[in-house]
């Protein structure tokens, strides 16, 4: 029964019942990157609640719960591991997303949450009957336009704006040249920005990320919600069979994205190995061949000291933490930090910036987290220096580090808020006029 025939009845839609969720992420690399891992551990939280969730997933799909079935929404894979910024050919253009993706990124924009949101919408228009709503993770394109026109009221996620993502790969250009690739590929933040002002409800992970949602995408503020990311401690937790590696260091990064912040801890690195020659540096992300991370290491002298690692499962990662005497967090930026809280919860002493929302999650300076400022890789040295030189408080910073984490964030309470906004979305009007929105089975 639908809402509308609830109402001539003369009845409330239940809105206690559980409730049947299409959740989109439109790229879900499975052990490192935010969307992927939100969504794996999100969703899993959802149907422990019990609720029914399907995931429409893209390249590379996500990893989920056996009890979470994904329905592939295959794109053209332009950018995949093994041949990025491929040019697909004009037999593999089947429909009307796949002109849409090789259109858009023929002009040089990523074409990803654009060509994403209308599979999603074509996929959603025969069986929108089997859902309540859809919640959206940070795809923000247009075909999401569409699905309310359907009739499915769309709860979107925005961990931070990727126009902050924009702002910083600008300033750091080296050419003018630069400039301009940069900002033409990142052309579809201005479609989000359009996509965003029109979501009746957001949800975001931080205080921070909701100022800056407010300020670039113009979504009104009283639109806007906090609900922060979790970490399973029964997962991430400290390993005391495992032995720390002297002078190793730990960070996860995609290496030759501006806002991570690499480049400041490869410097840093360099100067601690003067006085500290056991530092080394384990990145948790893949390397891009030749790329700005790679010249670094080169330049810097150290390819013998800089350990890449990749695709691994999350008891790989638990056990790096453990082996590491400091995790770090260089980011220029973070609407979050997911990697932060997973160190912490791991009980290993953290060294992170202070860059957007850190400070807010880490916790006050010498109490759970060393705080630096970012881009300053002199400052990062000093602060390495002082955690590996003073394990007494390395160690007391560990534990309050991981005290904060139980106290504050699980899977389970993100969850739990996110039925909440769930909820308060459905017992809104239609988004459209004449929207029939589907709540009971």
């Amino acid at each position: 029964m639908t809402e509308t025939n609830a109402a001539r009845k003369g009845s409330k839609p239940d809105l206690d019942r559980p409730l049947r969720i299409a959740f989109l992420c439109y790229r879900g690399k499975p052990h490192v990157g935010g969307q992927g891992v939100y969504t794996r551990h999100l969703t899993k939280a959802l149907v422990d609640l019990g609720h029914d969730v399907e995931v429409l997933g893209g390249q590379p799909y996500p990893l989920l719960d056996e009890r979470v079935p994904l329905v592939k929404l295959p794109s053209l894979d332009i950018y995949n591991d093994y041949y990025p910024m491929r040019t697909p050919g004009i037999w593999e253009i089947k429909s009307f997303a796949d002109w849409l993706e090789v259109s858009v990124f023929t002009l040089g924009t990523f074409p990803e949450p654009l060509a994403f949101s209308v599979r999603a919408y074509q996929y959603l228009r025969g069986c929108a009957d089997r859902f309540d709503l859809v919640q959206d993770n940070q795809t923000l394109g247009y075909g999401l336009l569409g699905i309310e026109r359907l009739g499915l009221p769309v709860l979107a996620t925005i961990h931070h704006p990727i126009t902050v993502d924009r702002r910083l790969e600008m300033t750091h250009a080296a050419t003018r040249y630069q400039r301009f690739a940069k900002s033409r590929w990142y052309g579809f933040t201005k479609m989000q920005t359009r996509v965003a002002k029109r979501m009746r409800r957001v949800i975001t992970v931080s205080g921070n990320s909701l100022d800056d949602i407010v300020a670039d995408h113009q979504v009104p503020r009283e639109r806007v919600h906090v609900v922060p990311v979790g970490v399973d401690p029964e997962i991430f937790r400290p390993s005391p069979e495992v032995s720390r590696i002297p002078g190793r260091l730990v960070t996860t990064a995609s290496a030759d994205v501006t806002m991570k912040g690499l480049r400041y801890l490869l410097e840093a690195l360099a100067k601690l190995r003067i006085e500290r020659p056991e530092a080394h540096l384990v990145v948790i992300g893949k390397p891009k061949p030749g790329g700005p991370s790679a010249r670094t290491i080169s330049d810097l002298g150290l390819d013998q000291h800089v350990e890449f690692i990749s695709d691994v499962p999350e008891e790989r990662i638990v056990e790096l933490y453990a082996e590491a005497e400091l995790a770090v967090v260089p980011s220029l930026y973070e609407g979050f930090s997911l990697p932060a809280i997973e160190a912490m919860s791991c009980g290993t002493p953290l060294v992170a910036t202070t860059g957007g929302a850190l400070p807010e999650v880490v916790g006050p300076d010498g109490e759970t987290a060393i705080h630096v400022p970012p881009g300053d890789a002199d400052a990062l040295a000093r602060a390495l220096a002082d955690g590996l030189g003073r394990p007494d408080l390395a160690d007391t910073i560990g534990r309050a580090g991981r005290d904060r984490v139980i106290s504050r964030w699980s899977w389970q309470r993100t969850a739990t808020s996110t039925v909440e906004h769930y909820r308060a979305l459905l017992a809104e009007p239609p988004a459209w006029p004449g929207a029939t929105v589907r709540r009971e089975r």
